[in-house]
């Protein structure tokens, strides 16, 4: 599980861009998305790498951590 630190996630729309950036590339992941901590927490098996980028192709940044 990883937790992906997203600053500049600030709106409901943020946050389903983020989620919807999350599940088309790996659909299969558990996903919560936490606009008051502006932060994701993913249970996938793909590399966390894969996910952040895809984040940031989203048009946030982030970073994140092993949970």
């Amino acid at each position: 599980m990883y937790e992906f630190d997203i600053p500049n996630m600030t709106c409901g729309h943020c946050k389903g861009t983020v989620e919807k950036a999350i599940k088309a590339t790996d659909p299969a992941s558990a996903a919560t998305v936490d606009l008051a901590s502006k932060k994701a927490t993913v249970e996938t098996t793909l590399d966390p790498a894969v996910i952040s980028l895809a984040i940031e192709a989203a048009g946030y940044p982030v970073s994140y951590t092993k949970r």
